[in-house]
């Protein structure tokens, strides 16, 4: 695995067939992990300092899910690095911990939803523990018991998903409090599992055209425009001032 700075934000290259070593790697490694889906979105939200950026620079794995992370490297003339869609990525991902025996919690959506989801993932992935889950949307006086479920279960694999307020922060504001796993947020995994949510069409996805799917969800997504025009200009002055 190899590491590339896009715009002063840390990006990974890792290929297909590295990802079952790079995951048993994380698995050995002490104290909390993080999986982090960087989208060009956020690539531009970790540019700004405070906990974002500080949880994306500390990420074990940085995984680009948007094309125009690979077109803006491209452009800037450094190493292209691999492009994942986050469902394909967390199949393979739980196909790998499944053939290693390895446990899986399952933190996120409303009650049927993550009962519907678990039930799936058991039938899907027979080798996989899972060893606990919490639905969202909790009060916070909910939150030490959650915390101390996950500690004491020390899963391999914290999945979390939609209904957690500090979403892909929560873990990172408290990997003091945990053992040693990995946390990856993916918002639509539950429902997707569940069959609540239909995901992107692979070939949307590799046309790059998913933001015209969440569009199509929510017309207000529109606005996302502006700020890709804003990374448009960014590339353009580092291709022009920065070395």
């Amino acid at each position: 695995m190899r590491r590339i700075k896009l715009i002063g934000v840390p990006v990974d290259i890792l290929n297909p067939e590295e990802l079952e070593l790079t995951l048993l790697e994380l698995l050995a490694k002490p104290g909390t992990k993080h999986i982090v889906f960087l989208s060009v979105w956020n690539l531009l939200k970790a540019r700004h300092k405070g906990d974002f950026q500080d949880y994306v620079s500390s990420a074990d794995l940085i995984i680009p899910i948007s094309k125009s992370i690979l077109a803006g490297a491209k452009f800037l003339k450094k190493d292209i690095p691999v492009r994942y869609n986050p469902f394909t990525f967390t199949i393979n991902l739980l196909s790998y911990l499944d053939s290693h025996f390895k446990s899986l919690y399952l933190l996120g959506s409303r009650g049927q939803t993550l009962h519907v989801a678990e039930r799936n993932l058991r039938d899907t992935f027979p080798h996989l523990k899972i060893v606990g889950r919490h639905v969202g949307y909790f009060p916070k006086q909910k939150e030490d018991d959650i915390v101390v479920n996950i500690y004491k279960s020390a899963p391999s694999l914290v999945l979390v998903s939609d209904g957690i307020k500090d979403k892909a922060l929560w873990s990172y504001k408290r990997r003091n409090r945990f053992s040693s796993s990995i946390f990856c947020y993916y918002r639509d995994s539950l429902g997707i599992f569940s069959k609540r949510i239909k995901r992107v069409d692979e070939d949307v996805f590799a046309k790059g055209h998913e933001i015209w799917h969440e569009i199509g969800k929510n017309p207000l997504k529109l606005f996302l425009l502006l700020p890709f025009i804003h990374y448009i200009m960014i590339l353009l002055v580092y291709r022009l001032f920065k070395k």
